[in-house]
């Protein structure tokens, strides 16, 4: 946990910051509009390039600002990144993103976002890396019933599902590591 901590931390720094404590700037191989990843010489834990890593990610919190990607998106791409960056194949990662509560307006078309906030959706970049990647995506149908959100105003890129909770504890059950943002 504490390696995940560190890794996290540093994805998160700037390309100078990341220079200034003398390490590489960091690099985004796989999903560019995600944080990058930094080597670490001879870091504890590296990734093993046989092994599955299985991950879903409970989407629930929004970005700080509209013109920034939400979280789940961002550590699912980055957390794909590090392991491109030590030599783990794609298909070696079986990652799954549910989104519900605030972080659904990230899956809003561009029309629809932008109608909401005034900007262009950041997410649909990624969500579409993210897709290309082999990455599934699903909303939760309970979420968009009850706040009345038109299925057909979100990017075709999102599976609906009947509900999130179902997912989490379906991929949980299959083996998938629990990340929630």
């Amino acid at each position: 946990m504490k390696v995940g901590i560190v890794v996290a931390v540093l994805l998160s720094a700037s390309a100078e910051g990341a220079a200034a404590a003398g390490w590489m700037a960091p690099v985004a191989p796989v999903i560019p509009g995600a944080d990058g990843y930094v080597a670490i010489p001879h870091a504890a834990v590296m990734p093993q390039k046989t092994r599955i890593y299985r991950a879903v990610f409970n989407a629930t919190l929004a970005a700080d600002r509209p013109t920034e990607i939400v979280p789940a998106l961002n550590m699912a791409g980055s957390e794909l990144n590090v392991l491109a960056g030590a030599g783990v194949l794609p298909r070696h990662a079986r990652f799954a993103v549910v989104f519900h509560g605030a972080a659904i307006d990230a899956i809003l078309d561009d029309a629809h976002y932008k109608a909401r906030h005034g900007v262009h959706n950041p997410n649909l970049k990624v969500i579409a890396d993210l897709k290309r990647a082999g990455v599934q995506l699903f909303v939760c149908g309970q979420n968009l019933a009850f706040a009345n959100i038109d299925p057909t105003t979100l990017t075709p890129d999102v599976t609906v599902a009947l509900d999130a909770l179902i997912v989490l504890m379906t991929f949980q059950e299959n083996g998938y590591a629990l990340m929630s943002y």
